[in-house]
């Protein structure tokens, strides 16, 4: 089977949606909210979303929680993949996934690089599986995750999911 003829199958799957933050509530997280817009327009299902503060064990216990979830095969976060010391997404899900999806991260930079320069590389997005749950991670702003999500996720998240359950 073709790409092509992979993409046309239609799955929708369900979703968490996690924002790592120490300052956005459910008002002010324009992000969260971006990744559920465009979940609802694909016609994935949103089955949980939580604002977590930028602390291991904060990060640690959602994820978890999402992948206890059997509803939950898809997890998006948004945030924590900078620099900063508080910056621990990225650690976490390192230790977390069993089966990266390198490619992801390489294609984000890539992408981010084009529209804003070589600030890209410090962002820390990555991707994989863990405990048989597909994760995203993406940098906080509404342009990263706006870029993420219309560029490399949707396209691509029916099939991978596909993929994961054969």
């Amino acid at each position: 089977m073709s790409v092509t003829e992979h993409k046309k199958e239609s799955l929708h799957v369900n979703v968490m949606v996690l924002t790592i933050s120490d300052t956005r509530t459910e008002l002010t997280d324009k992000s969260g909210q971006k990744m559920i817009e465009l979940l609802e327009r694909q016609h994935h299902h949103v089955v949980a979303y939580e604002i977590v503060k930028d602390e291991q064990q904060a990060i640690e216990c959602a994820l978890l929680k999402g992948f206890h979830n059997p509803r939950i095969q898809v997890i998006l976060t948004n945030g924590g993949t900078g620099l900063a010391n508080r910056d621990v997404t990225f650690d976490i899900l390192q230790k977390l996934i069993e089966k990266p999806i390198p490619g992801f991260g390489e294609l984000f930079r890539m992408l981010s690089y084009e529209e804003i320069g070589s600030a890209a590389m410090l962002s820390r997005a990555i991707a994989g599986i863990a405990q048989q749950t597909v994760i995203f991670s993406t940098p906080g702003s509404t342009g990263a995750v706006s870029l993420a999500m219309e560029k490399l996720i949707l396209p691509e998240l029916a099939h991978i999911v596909r993929e994961m359950n054969k």
